[in-house]
C-alpha cells in the first residue's frame, strides 16, 4: 500500500522516517528519484508532476540518487519553494503539495502530486505526458482514448436496442425477487409482476431493457443475440506449468442463474487442509468461498462489455486466476483499490446491493483481504493488472499455522472489532514486512492493546506480535529470535568478540549481530569505548576495534 497523498502535513521526524522507507522501495509508478545536487530544471519539473498525475498521482523526490543502493546527496534546486508551488499550480491547475526534508546529508525535496481527476488528463505546453522508461514522452491515442472514456455514462444501465423482455429468464427473475425480498425484507415484492419488478429495479425502463438486465437475468439466447462477450469460463488445470486444461465450463447466461453451479464446479476441487498442533486442529478449505464468490462479483460489476473478452476463472490445485476485460474502474489502482469505490457499471452493483451480495456500489476487496489474512494465506494478488485486463490470483496456501493459533488468541471478539487497517498491519508485522508510515496511528493502538510490540530505536525500529502470544502458543523460542538480544547482551557479544580474535573490523561485529544494522552496532561500540572497554584502531574504513 503506497502512503496517501492528501493528508496533514507530517513532522520532521516522520517526514525522514518515510524518506527511509521510500529509499527502500523500487522505483515504479507512483516514486521517481532524480539526484539534482545544483539543479532541476523547472520545465522537466512541471513536465515530470504532470506525467505523475496522469499516472494516478505520486511522488518526485529531488536530492536522492535513482540508483542503488540509493543515498541521499542533498539537492540546491528550487530554494524559494512558495514561489515553485504557485508556478506549479499556474502551470497545472493542480495542488502540489512539497515536504522539505533536513536530512543529516543535505536537503530533500519530496513533490507529493495528486492523481488527475476522472476523464481529463493533465496536459502541458500541447501534449499529454506519461513517463517511458527513463524518459518523458506524449501519451498514446489508445491511452487517451481509455482517460477520456472515464467520464461516460454507466454502460450497464443504458437500454440495448432490439432487447424484449423474452430475452430474461423467468428463473433468473425469480432468484432475483427471492433474493431481494429477503434482503429488504419486503413481502410486497412477491405481489409485483415481473415487468413492474425490473422497473423498481431499473432494470427496465420506458425505453426498453437495459444492458445490466442481459447481464444478470438474460437467457443464453438473449445474451448470445445482443451481448456475447458477458460470458464467464472456467478451466481447470492440475498444474501452473502452461498446459491444456483438464475441463472448461462456458457460462453464457445471467448471473443469477449460473453463480451457484459455477461455485459448485470449483468447489469439487477444493481441498481441505489440515493443521495441527498439539489438542488444537484446523480444517481450512483451499478455497475460501466468501473470498471466490467475492472476486467473481466484482468481476461482473467492474469488467468492461464494451470489450469483446469473456471473464476467465482459471482454477489450479492450489490458485485460482480471475482475469476480466479493460484495467480499473476510473480512480482505482492496487495501491487505493481497499479505500476508494468507483463501480465501473454502478447499475449491476446496485442490484447486487440490494440482494446482500455486495456493499452499496462497494468494491468488496477489504472482505477479500481480511479472509486471507485470516486463514494465514497470502494476500490477493493483483500483478498482471493493466490497461487493458484486470488480474487478480487467490493462492490457498495456509503459510503459517502458528499465525491461526496468534489470531484464535487474540479473541473472536477483539477479532470481530479490528479493521481492515488493522488486519493488513498484522499481516505485514507477521511476514516482516514495512508498516506504511500512513498506518503509524493504528499500530499505535495495536501496541497499547498489547497485540503488537516495538524492538529497536530510530530507522533499526520493527515490529513483532506481542511476547505474551508467542508463549501462549509455546513458542518463545521464536519471540526471543524475532525481538533479538537487549542492548546490553548486544554488548557483551561484541566484547567477547573481541577478548576472542584480539582485534575486529566493523564488517565482523555485523556478521555477528546480523539484525542490527552498521549504526546500531556503531553506538554499541561507541558505549563500550565510553566504559573504557574498548578503543578504536585507525580512522575510516581501515579502523578496527580493540579490548582495553
Amino acid at each position: 500500500m503506497s502512503p496517501s497523498l492528501a493528508g496533514e502535513r507530517r513532522t520532521v521526524t516522520s517526514v525522514l522516517d518515510s524518506l527511509s522507507i521510500w529509499m527502500a522501495t523500487k522505483e515504479g509508478e507512483r516514486l521517481e528519484f532524480k539526484e539534482a545536487k545544483n539543479r532541476y530544471d523547472f520545465e522537466k519539473l512541471v513536465r515530470y508532476c504532470a506525467a505523475l498525475a496522469n499516472e494516478g498521482g505520486g511522488r518526485l523526490i529531488l536530492g536522492v540518487t535513482d540508483k542503488w543502493p540509493r543515498r541521499v546527496v542533498g539537492t540546491l534546486a528550487f530554494l524559494d519553494m512558495e514561489h515553485t508551488k504557485a508556478a506549479l499550480i499556474e502551470r497545472l491547475r493542480l495542488r502540489i503539495d512539497v515536504d522539505v526534508a533536513q536530512h543529516p546529508s543535505g536537503r530533500v525535496l519530496i513533490f507529493e502530486v495528486p492523481p488527475r481527476p476522472i476523464g481529463m488528463p493533465v496536459g502541458y505546453k500541447g501534449a499529454y505526458w506519461m513517463r517511458g522508461g527513463e524518459d518523458l514522452v506524449a501519451m498514446t491515442p489508445d491511452r487517451l482514448k481509455h482517460i477520456f472514456a472515464e467520464g461516460s455514462l454507466d454502460f450497464s444501465a443504458e437500454v440495448c436496442p432490439g432487447a424484449a423482455l423474452s430475452d430474461l429468464d423467468p428463473a433468473a427473475i425469480k432468484r432475483f425477487r427471492d433474493m431481494w425480498r429477503r434482503k429488504s425484507g419486503n413481502d410486497a415484492l412477491n405481489h409485483l409482476a415481473d415487468p413492474q419488478l425490473l422497473i423498481d429495479a431499473e432494470l427496465v425502463t420506458n425505453t426498453g431493457i437495459t444492458y445490466a438486465a442481459l447481464v444478470l437475468l438474460g437467457t443464453p439466447e438473449g445474451l448470445g443475440k445482443h451481448l456475447a462477450q458477458a460470458e464467464v469460463v472456467l478451466e481447470y488445470r492440475s498444474g501452473e506449468a502452461s498446459l491444456p486444461h483438464q475441463q472448461r465450463e462456458e457460462y453464457r447466461q445471467g448471473f443469477f442463474l449460473f453463480d451457484d453451479p459455477l461455485w459448485k464446479t470449483i468447489n469439487l476441487r477444493n481441498d481441505v487442509q489440515h493443521y495441527q498442533d498439539g489438542l488444537f486442529v484446523w480444517d481450512i478449505r483451499t478455497f475460501n468461498e466468501m473470498v471466490v464468490r467475492e472476486a467473481i462479483l466484482n468481476a461482473i460489476s467492474h469488467r468492461d462489455y464494451r470489450l469483446a473478452g469473456s471473464v476467465f476463472v482459471r482454477q489450479f490445485p492450489r490458485m485460482i486466476e480471475i482475469v476480466s476485460p479493460g484495467g480499473f474502474p476510473p480512480g482505482i489502482t492496487p495501491e487505493n483499490i481497499l479505500w476508494r469505490q468507483s463501480p465501473r457499471n454502478r447499475r449491476i452493483a446496485e442490484v447486487f446491493s440490494r440482494c446482500g451480495l455486495v456493499e452499496r456500489s462497494g468494491q468488496g476487496a477489504n472482505r477479500m483481504f481480511e479472509e486471507c489474512i485470516k486463514e494465514s494465506k497470502p494476500r490477493p494478488d493483483f500483478t498482471g493488472t493493466d490497461e487493458h485486463q484486470v488480474s487478480l490470483t487467490l493462492r490457498g496456501d495456509v503459510q503459517d499455522p502458528y499465525f491461526l493459533r496468534f489470531l484464535e488468541q487474540v479473541g473472536k471478539e477483539t477479532l470481530a472489532s479490528f479493521s481492515t487497517r488493522d488486519l493488513l498491519i498484522l499481516d505485514w508485522v507477521h511476514r516482516d514486512e514495512a508498516v506504511p508510515p500512513e498506518f503509524r496511528e493504528r499500530l499505535r493502538l495495536l501496541r497499547e492493546r498489547g497485540i503488537v510490540e516495538t524492538t529497536g530505536r530510530g530507522r533499526g525500529t520493527r515490529h513483532i506480535l506481542s511476547r505474551r502470544l508467542y508463549t501462549f502458543m509455546g513458542q518463545k523460542g521464536l519471540y526471543t529470535r524475532k525481538r533479538g538480544l537487549d542492548r546490553e547482551t548486544n554488548k557483551a557479544l561484541l566484547l567477547q568478540h573481541v577478548e576472542t580474535f584480539g582485534r575486529a573490523r566493523i564488517k565482523e561485529f555485523e556478521e555477528a549481530l546480523p539484525g542490527l544494522t552498521r549504526g546500531q552496532v556503531h553506538s554499541l561500540l561507541r558505549a563500550l569505548r565510553g566504559e573504557g572497554k574498548v578503543r578504536r584502531i585507525g580512522e575510516k574504513r581501515g579502523s578496527a576495534w580493540e579490548r582495553v
